[in-house]
């Protein structure tokens, strides 16, 4: 239980220091005074809210909570603070901790339950719950849950398979054809790798041929100096190898140079164009000739693909319908646990509304098109009629009665419940039928409880009443007579009448 809760500065709050017991806490006041506010700052603490609060800190005793991350034993204290400043940080018993560890660390400690949330009878809300409620009770159902979500995650990837295998199938002809026809078009160019660059050199040799033929004419004239030169270095008494080197080096380069220009005159100069203008227009689709074969050898794989798509439709179709099999066996396992698990759900909720001046609810499972989650919807009915024919008081006590049987088994006794205005807008019967309710589950359970209604306010154990005056809010617990008082001013106003005061004090006597 919240033994003690400390605020500084939130909104209108400049400091709240407030101690609590165990049992049913009440909190009133006037519209607009920061109840909801206040609520708030509490259920920021743990995680269920945003943090706005310069500083909060709040004490739990008895929590019946173990956890060996945080090294909290069972008998242990937990504190848990949050610091605002440039950025919100949050620690538990001096632990820094993240606002997702608080929120998992809180779940089996704390549930709020607020009115404006229709989505508790919602089917996958309360498939969850029964899947929470029989783990807790036999561990051969996480097991053959974690069996079914592989198996079913296994049939929906070879199912994904298998669909577009139909589909190509469907235009197999057509991807065949286009296969083919991309595949002879490169082989009918039959490029090789760097055949692209030697190309262009022989382009770039054939334009010069003409005038590198002509300088070769012009320069062999040194050739007829070759013994004067020699000559002249022998009277000087120089060595002339050096000359007679260079000479040979020229000659035999313009030898060489002469031989590829015949080999030239013997290549087809229109097929080597055009051998380069189909190169070319590989390179510009593809990148890069290199691109261009690897893709008619992807284009291949694909063509041998489609030859064996039979075969590979035949495999796969062998595996969904085993996995078919499978995961309906699997699913209709869930569905025995599950049954059990609603019959106990069951059993709780028409517990609790027979102080609600309810009976008769139904829970039960209907089967559906099989999903991740099996093949059970929920169904929830009240009186033999489904929900959407019964009245708003009605709706709201029942779903009180859902809550407060699945917070039995979400939270461990000890537990901490919160309540945003629970008794909104009910009649005085259903008000004193939800007093009775939660004066009841108080016994086991710490409730914190926003309240317009002088039923449920007169059951509380703790009345700590909100006030706001020159734009400041405060609070502070109510002694009896004060919250007499303050009963009577919810039932008559801020005149009070003696007829509301004597009925506010027999009503809290009553209690």
């Amino acid at each position: 239980m919240i033994s003690r809760f400390y605020l500084e500065d939130y909104l209108s709050f400049k400091k709240v220091d407030l101690e609590f017991e165990k049992g049913l806490i009440v909190f009133t006041g006037p519209s607009g005074a920061g109840k909801s506010i206040l609520m708030d700052a509490f259920l920021a603490l743990f995680g269920i809210k945003e943090a706005k609060a310069n500083i909060s800190e709040t004490t739990i005793e008895n929590s019946s909570v173990n956890s060996e991350e945080f090294g909290i034993e069972e008998d242990d204290d937990i504190v848990i603070k949050e610091i605002k400043k440039d950025k919100v940080r949050y620690f538990l018993n001096s632990q820094t901790i993240s606002k997702k560890a608080l929120t998992t660390f809180s779940s089996s400690l704390v549930k709020h339950l607020h009115l404006k949330d229709n989505s508790d009878f919602d089917s996958v809300r309360l498939v969850n719950f029964l899947d929470k409620l029989t783990a807790s009770k036999d561990e051969k159902f996480i097991v053959l849950k974690k069996e079914y979500e592989e198996n079913f995650a296994e049939l929906s990837s070879i199912s994904a398979q298998l669909k577009k295998i139909n589909d190509d199938e469907s235009k197999l002809e057509e991807l065949k054809e286009f296969a083919k026809y991309e595949i002879e078009k490169i082989e009918s160019i039959n490029p090789k790798i760097d055949e692209y660059e030697e190309l262009n050199e022989i382009k770039k040799r054939l334009a010069k041929k003409d005038k590198i033929e002509e300088a070769i004419v012009m320069a062999k004239g040194i050739f007829d100096f070759r013994v004067s030169v020699s000559k002249a270095l022998d009277i000087m008494d120089k060595d002339s190898s050096f000359f007679d080197e260079t000479i040979n080096e020229l000659e035999n380069i313009f030898e060489n140079f002469n031989d590829s220009l015949y080999e030239l005159e013997e290549l087809d100069i229109e097929s080597v164009l055009d051998r380069i203008e189909k190169l070319s227009a590989l390179q510009k689709r593809f990148g890069s000739i290199k691109e261009a074969i690897e893709y008619k050898e992807q284009k291949q794989k694909e063509l041998d693909s489609y030859d064996n798509i039979s075969f590979e439709k035949s495999i796969l179709e062998k595996k969904v319908k085993l996995l078919n099999q499978k995961v309906e066996e699997l699913a209709e396992d869930l569905s025995s646990y599950r049954k059990k698990s609603a019959t106990i759900l069951e059993e709780n909720v028409n517990y609790y509304l027979k102080y609600l001046y309810l009976s008769n609810a139904k829970i039960y499972l209907e089967n559906k098109q099989i999903d991740s989650m099996g093949k059970d919807e929920v169904i929830l009915e009240l009186n033999g009629v489904n929900l959407e024919t019964i009245s708003s008081g009605e709706f709201n006590r029942l779903r009180l009665a859902l809550l407060t049987s699945m917070s039995k088994f979400e939270i461990s006794n000890n537990g901490i419940l919160f309540l945003d205005e629970i008794d909104a807008n009910l009649s005085g019967k259903e008000s004193d039928a939800i007093a009775t309710v939660l004066k009841e589950l108080s016994n086991s359970y710490q409730i914190f409880a926003i309240s317009h209604q002088p039923q449920l306010t007169a059951a509380a154990k703790q009345h700590f009443f909100v006030d706001k005056q020159n734009g400041a809010s405060s609070v502070k617990i109510l002694d009896e007579k004060g919250r007499i008082e303050e009963i009577s001013r919810m039932i008559s106003g801020e005149n009070i009448t003696k007829e509301a005061y004597e009925f506010a004090k027999n009503l809290v006597d009553s209690k």
